[in-house]
């Protein structure tokens, strides 16, 4: 069994998550006691948001590179990041590490793909929706149609992500926010809602 790496803690109530569903997964698969090999480097993720925050993105970008390093020199044979936003960086953190980055944004593609849809609605931190790190891949490299809400939708799920469900609050008038937004993408077409942040479904699934 190879060694999965992850790079976690932003925030680590979304990592938990990975970590659960890798190990459902593998304990699936193979039954009995089995359980996945993983190694986690976890951040401080309050030093990453102040970065994301203050647009000192070269030194995200470091914190990120040494982090897969770290990975790679204890053992892992493929390094994942437990965060859709800090992908922005996957090609420079991929250039510091011989082991494969495996892109979130690729393995959502083609689940996607799988399910036959075309045009796809799209949460998650502004820097997801609105930057072109993530959504820009889904549609050169896969043909997809993405849709993001309205300026005052993607300021609700953000703030929504980073005060209160990167800090374990789940707040229902937030949830029924969600839902309206959710059911406005629908009325322009899509045909499902990527989550593109492991912490909203923390909220969609209450």
């Amino acid at each position: 069994m190879k060694v999965i790496g992850l790079i976690g803690g932003m925030s680590w109530e979304s990592t938990a998550e990975y970590y659960r569903i890798i190990n459902k997964t593998v304990k699936e698969r193979l039954g009995g006691l089995h359980s996945a090999k993983i190694l986690l480097y976890s951040v401080d993720f309050s030093e990453i948001a102040t970065l994301q925050t203050e647009g000192r993105w070269p030194e995200a970008t470091k914190f990120m590179c040494d982090a897969a390093q770290r990975i790679e020199r204890g053992g892992a044979d493929c390094v994942l990041i437990c965060t859709n936003t800090m992908h922005k960086m996957a090609p420079e953190v991929q250039s510091t590490v011989t082991i494969p980055l495996l892109h979130i944004a690729d393995t959502t593609a083609i689940e996607i793909k799988k399910r036959g849809i075309k045009r796809i609605g799209l949460l998650g931190t502004k820097y997801t929706m609105v930057e072109d790190f993530y959504k820009g891949r889904l549609v050169d490299d896969y043909d997809l149609d993405v849709c993001i809400p309205p300026e005052d939708g993607c300021r609700i799920v953000n703030r929504v992500i980073y005060e209160e469900l990167c800090l374990g609050k789940v707040v229902e008038e937030s949830k029924n926010q969600f839902q309206q937004i959710i059911h406005d993408l629908n009325t322009r077409g899509v045909e499902g809602v990527i989550l593109g942040c492991t912490e909203i479904s923390l909220l969609i699934n209450q």
